[in-house]
C-alpha cells in the first residue's frame, strides 16, 4: 500500500473509536480490558498522524450517552482518561502537540478536569499539531448549548438579530469556540456505518469511510490507507466535476 503522497494529507481527521468491548469479548477478555488496549491505540494513531502531517486530530472519547453504561465501565473509563492523561503529558510536550476538548467537560469527574486543565495550560502554545478529545460530547448537546449561547449573543447586542448565518452560528459550536476547522475526514472503525451524535454539522462535507477494523487493532498502516482512500474521492461542494476542472463560471 502506498502512502499518501504531499499536498493530498486531510487537515482534519476524526475518528469514531469503536469496538474495545467486541475486541475483548472475542477473545474472552472483560470490556475495560479492550479499552485498555483502545489507549495504547490512541499513542499510536496521534504519533501516526503526525508523521503523515494530520494536523488536528478529533476522538470522540466518552459521548453524553456512554454514561448509561454499567457504573463500573464508566468508573474505569474515567480512571482510563486520568492515567491517559497523566502518562501522555511528556510525550505530547516532547511532540510539540497541542490538547483541545469538545464536550461539556465539566460535569466529568473533578480529578480528570484538573488533569485536563494541566494538560491543556502545558501545551497551550502548541500550534503546528493538534488532539481533540470529544469528552460528555453529543452533536445534539453541542447545539443546544450552541443556540442558548447565540441567543444570548443576539439580546446581548454582539449579534444582530435577523441576520443569522452559518458562519455567525457555528462559532458557538464547541469547536466554533476552540477554532477548530471542520473535518475532512471521519474515521469509524469496527464496522458500524453511523455517526452516533458526532459532530454532525461540522461532517457536512466530510468523506466518511467506516472500516471493520476493532480500535485496539487499528494502527499507522490503516490510517494511511484511509488517507489513500480519501484521496479517491471527488469533493465537489455542490459544484460539477466540470466546474471543479475548470472553476466556477
Amino acid at each position: 500500500m502506498s502512502s499518501p503522497s504531499p499536498g493530498q494529507i486531510p487537515q482534519h481527521v476524526a475518528i469514531i473509536m469503536d469496538g474495545n468491548g467486541r475486541w475483548a469479548k472475542q477473545r474472552g477478555l472483560p470490556r475495560l480490558e479492550g479499552h485498555r488496549r483502545g489507549v495504547e491505540t490512541v499513542r499510536t494513531v496521534v504519533d501516526a498522524a503526525r508523521e503523515i502531517g494530520i494536523r488536528y486530530i478529533t476522538l470522540y472519547a466518552f459521548s453524553v450517552e456512554n454514561w448509561k453504561r454499567p457504573p463500573e465501565e464508566v468508573s474505569g473509563l474515567m480512571g482510563l482518561l486520568d492515567y491517559f492523561l497523566k502518562r501522555e503529558l511528556n510525550n505530547l510536550i516532547k511532540n510539540r502537540v497541542r490538547l483541545l476538548t469538545i464536550g461539556r467537560t465539566h460535569e466529568l469527574p473533578e480529578n480528570v478536569q484538573r488533569e485536563l486543565n494541566r494538560v491543556k495550560e502545558a501545551t497551550k502554545d502548541f500550534t503546528e499539531w493538534t488532539l481533540v478529545l470529544a469528552l460528555n460530547y453529543g452533536s445534539r448537546t453541542e447545539v443546544a448549548d450552541a443556540a442558548r449561547d447565540y441567543a444570548a449573543a443576539v439580546q446581548a447586542g454582539r449579534e444582530k438579530s435577523g441576520e443569522s448565518s452559518w458562519e455567525s452560528f457555528s462559532r458557538y459550536l464547541y469547536t466554533g469556540v476552540a477554532d477548530i476547522p471542520e473535518p475532512d475526514l471521519l474515521i469509524r472503525t469496527s464496522g458500524e456505518q453511523r455517526i452516533s451524535n458526532f459532530l454532525m454539522l461540522q461532517l457536512a462535507y466530510a468523506e466518511m469511510i467506516f472500516t471493520p477494523i476493532a480500535w485496539p487493532d487499528f494502527g499507522k498502516a490503516d490510517l494511511e490507507a484511509a488517507v489513500v482512500e480519501f484521496n479517491r474521492r471527488e469533493r465537489r461542494y455542490g459544484l460539477t466535476t466540470e466546474q471543479l476542472r475548470t472553476g466556477p463560471q
